[in-house]
């Protein structure tokens, strides 16, 4: 990195103060946690209040600033603009890991830069933010109609957890001594519903709890040390999260030893007086209750009301105590208290914002998320040689979509444009909408049907001429979004409708769809030769997409959620049992697409499975013409149970790469844990004795070898 010589002296011009006349909160020779109780012992009643509102002002004689946090999803929210990655659901289609890992990593980079920025200079302009990040969003995406699909990391917790883990520690970094940035995990838990989120009640088993709704979350704590969890909005059998001891006590900090804080929701406190209570809770009561549960850092209520709520012997001084050593933990560790000359961190310039190294991510990480859904008679990659005329498609081939957790993206790529820019010269490329994403329901402002038709009629007329037909349709925030789950698993407005008059005018018509949540198109399937599924996939998308249809990237991304059939094969929302037919582990007939789907343009051998517990191992061989990744996939089965179990179950996965003819012995982990369920008899995990499927694939649906093991 090229840092400027000012900058450099900027950074390292505040020196360590120690002494005795300093008090010992400011000396940062101190271990922490004698200077946080040093801190806490100065402190007043309201003053400590004032710490937990995460919009408190600054407290004066100490000049603690209260306002510290962001977001920073897939792109560092900002006034300016930040690197665009693609959504969650995207990179989770990567199944890599490492690439994860370096997506957080360049998030965090540009959030410290911004910080760095203000903090060395105040009077700076622009917005001026904390290092305290909500981020990632790690609920499980069981709900194939919510509207933060995009978000989240799909259906499946242990696949969930893995990304999580990479995420919590690309955004915090390695530094043994200070935080680059505190993530936050959203929203902690069993949310996946935006209708009524404020006043939701699930009600849900122990077993389901323990082995499908909190898994991920305990691998960022436990494993990823994710040093805050915000609490969500609805109950939990009866009891609202904000207010849920068992969940954010118990089991957060004394079984799982979390050594961060619990923030509220924005306005999560407000929801037990006007949503979960229904009026009948006071707002004194409300943050009592709130914090004596373990909710730590939340909005003005707790600036407002925390004082008359200890006066008042409804909230405890060593709770309160307790929540604010919590917060001030972390932003001690943060190295906010400390000379920047002191902090690895305070020396990432600003330069790094926007810089051709973190666009080269984000063009990595959309090439890997790219999945090959279908590919009947090889029609992909198409030869660029052979192409005089192309037609470019559909309502979302020249648009870029965002999400509302991302920053203000620079240059962004257009499917459009990717495609001219990589297209070879002289070849024509014809673009017509069609059609929009939604139907435009007000008085004026909706094409009439005449309009429609002759739009429908356009595109097709220009696919009718050209040697190929891209179609791009999807879902936009129109559809899926934070407070507005979707109505229909298929193509909203009348997408369809200009696929099938696309495709009656040429057959050589390839479908990308651009959509967070899984799309039930049963005719597309049917009828489409080739369909890929390129998410939103963030600034560079566009490029992305053209390098895989043209062949220039070998697709090997994975599906990480069930593509159902039909609708009527998804139980009601209400239902939090997964087993009555949720996700690929209990879906009840065949899904459109399986979790774990996706083709490559090359052919992938498997054999040699060894089973010898706790360690499966399978050699894997490109036996194709082109070199290309393989996701390969560990999945077991309990071939006899007392309870319910899955037909197949996540247990390990490894994208890796291979030239062709090159082969590799790709190793698992299965300790005999990974095989347990939750027995809600005793209270705990359990391994059963008996017969286990180990399965090794390419999918949850295409299954290469396996092998029976029995434990006893």
């Amino acid at each position: 990195m090229n840092i400027p010589t000012a900058w450099l002296v900027l950074a390292l011009s505040t020196v360590a103060v120690s002494g005795a006349d300093t008090e010992p909160f400011r000396d940062p020779s101190l271990p922490t946690d004698r200077r946080v109780a040093d801190l806490l012992a100065r402190l007043t009643l309201e003053e400590k209040a004032i710490l937990l509102n995460h919009r408190g002002p600054t407290i004066e004689r100490f000049q603690i600033r209260s306002d510290q946090w962001n977001q920073c999803l897939n792109g560092v929210k900002w006034d300016r603009p930040t690197t665009l990655f693609p959504t969650c659901i995207g990179l989770a289609a990567t199944w890599d890991t490492k690439l994860v890992r370096a997506v957080a990593t360049a998030l965090s980079d540009e959030a410290r830069a911004i910080y760095n920025g203000w903090h060395l200079d105040p009077n700076a302009a622009g917005e001026h933010k904390g290092l305290i990040y909500r981020a990632p969003v790690i609920n499980i995406g069981r709900n194939p109609y919510w509207g933060r699909n995009h978000e989240a990391f799909g259906e499946d917790p242990f696949l969930t957890g893995r990304m999580a883990v990479n995420y919590v520690q690309g955004l915090q970094g390695d530094d043994p001594k200070h935080l680059k940035l505190a993530a936050t995990l959203k929203h902690y838990a069993v949310n996946n519903v935006e209708t009524d989120r404020q006043k939701l009640n699930a009600r849900v088993s122990e077993r389901w709890l323990r082995e499908y709704w909190l898994p991920h979350f305990r691998d960022a704590v436990v494993e990823g040390h994710a040093q805050s969890l915000m609490a969500s909005y609805n109950a939990i059998n009866g009891t609202p999260n904000n207010i849920n001891h068992w969940l954010l006590t118990d089991v957060l900090k004394n079984e799982w030893h979390h050594e961060g804080f619990v923030v509220s929701d924005l306005g999560g406190v407000r929801t037990m007086v006007d949503g979960h209570s229904g009026g009948k809770m006071g707002f004194v009561d409300a943050v009592a209750q709130s914090v004596m549960a373990g909710c730590d850092f939340s909005d003005k209520e707790y600036e407002t009301y925390i004082p008359a709520a200890v006066r008042e012997g409804k909230l405890t001084l060593a709770r309160l105590d307790d929540a604010v050593t919590r917060v001030l933990t972390v932003r001690f560790r943060l190295g906010e208290f400390d000379p920047p000359s002191s902090v690895s961190y305070s020396r990432i310039s600003p330069e790094i914002i926007c810089s051709p190294a973190h666009r080269a991510v984000s063009l990595q990480a959309a090439r890997e998320s790219i999945v090959l859904l279908q590919n009947r008679g090889h029609l992909l990659p198409l030869n660029p040689a052979r192409l005089k005329r192309i037609a470019v498609l559909g309502p979302l081939a020249d648009q870029v979509i965002l999400n509302n957790y991302s920053g203000r993206p620079g240059r962004t790529v257009t499917a459009l444009q990717g495609i001219k820019d990589r297209a070879l010269p002289g070849t024509e490329i014809l673009h017509a909408r069609g059609c929009d994403v939604v139907i435009n329901s007000k008085a004026g402002t909706a094409p009439s049907e005449a309009d429609a038709r002759a739009a429908i009629a356009e595109a097709a007329a220009a696919a009718r001429g050209a040697d190929v037909a891209l179609v791009f349709v999807g879902t936009t925030a129109a559809v899926e979004h934070e407070g507005r789950d979707r109505k229909s698993l298929g193509l909203s407005g009348r997408q369809e409708e200009l696929v099938e008059a696309i495709f009656a005018a040429n057959p050589r018509t390839v479908v990308v769809e651009m959509s967070a949540g899984p799309l039930t198109v049963p005719w597309m399937k049917q009828h489409l030769p080739a369909i890929l599924q390129a998410w939103w996939p963030g600034e560079e998308g566009g490029h992305a997409i053209a390098e895989v249809l043209f062949g220039q990237v070998n697709p090997a991304g994975r599906l990480p959620h069930t593509v159902y059939a039909s609708e009527s094969q998804v139980p009601p929302l209400d239902e939090y049992d997964i087993s009555g037919g949720f996700t690929y582990m209990y879906l009840k007939g065949e899904p459109l697409f399986a979790f774990g789907h996706g083709l490559s343009y090359t052919r992938f051998k498997y054999s040699n499975l060894r089973v010898e517990l706790p360690r499966v191992s399978v050699i894997v061989k490109n036996s194709g013409d082109v070199a290309g990744d393989e996701v390969v996939q560990l999945y077991v089965h309990a071939a006899k149970s007392s309870v319910p179990r899955p037909a197949r179950e996540l247990r390990g996965f490894a994208r890796i790469r291979l030239q062709p003819g090159e082969r590799q012995t790709v190793t698992f982990d299965l300790p005999p844990e990974k095989l347990a369920f939750y027995d809600e008899t005793r209270h705990a995990f359990t391994v059963e004795t008996g017969a286990y499927d180990v399965c090794i694939g390419a999918s949850s649906a295409d299954v290469r070898l396996s092998h029976q093991v029995r434990l006893k």
